[in-house]
């Protein structure tokens, strides 16, 4: 090994640090409505919002929700699917308001046009 091959490995070794830890430290969040009982799918969309699901709030009780359509495009920028920690917070749960750290689980495509059709969050135990 020569110097410049040193340097190489260690620049690689520097940059991977950097990008773990930028992933680790950065805190994503969301904001979600409970979706009506009556809504379909499909007219939710049109109206700018995509079907989601919360699971593990409360034991194995889920939740329908919903999520603004451009907030979740921006999410799934920066999000990894069952890796990155993601706040949810949702200020019309019935009750009380919840809000708490979930992961996000699954993500629903369209195959051929690669549209948003649904997004799954799993709460982490706190």
């Amino acid at each position: 090994m020569n110097i410049y091959s040193d340097i190489q490995f260690s620049s690689r070794l520097f940059l991977f640090v950097v990008i773990s830890f930028i992933t680790f430290v950065m805190e994503l969040s969301i904001e979600c409505k409970v979706r009506p009982e009556a809504s379909k799918a499909r007219a939710l969309r049109r109206e700018g919002r995509i079907p989601a699901a919360l699971y593990g709030h409360k034991g194995a009780e889920s939740v329908s929700l919903t999520v603004d359509a451009k907030d979740a495009e921006v999410l799934l920028r920066k999000a990894s699917v069952n890796k990155t920690p993601i706040q949810v917070t949702i200020p019309d749960y019935p009750g009380q308001p919840w809000s708490g750290t979930t992961i996000l689980r699954e993500i629903h495509t369209h195959p051929a046009w690669g549209h948003l059709y649904h997004l799954s969050f799993f709460s982490k135990a706190e």
